[in-house]
């Protein structure tokens, strides 16, 4: 697997931060799925939140990569989601 993000070259990079979503699978021995509105198309997977949010960071490299490639235009990152736990009571 390749670990682009954690050569040289990349900490040399500009950064740019995008939000991830990352969701347990409703079959819990199929772990994590995990996406970036920003980037549609760029997703992944993982075992473990760590494993999916490893595997997400290669799979945007590699994205923007692609983008680049191609020459086209690189989305910013638009920070839009605040995520909070709402308790309510449970009604039987």
């Amino acid at each position: 697997m390749r670990k682009f993000w954690r050569s040289d070259r990349f900490k040399a990079m500009k950064k740019l931060t995008y939000e991830i979503v990352i969701e347990r699978e409703a079959d819990l021995k199929s772990g994590y799925s995990v996406y970036c509105p920003d980037l549609p198309g760029c997703f992944s997977n993982g075992d473990s939140v760590e494993e999916a949010r490893q595997n997400m960071a290669e799979a945007i490299a590699l994205h923007l990569e692609s983008l680049r490639a191609l020459g086209k235009r690189i989305p910013r990152p638009k920070h839009r989601f605040v995520v909070e736990e709402l308790t309510v009571p449970e009604f039987a």
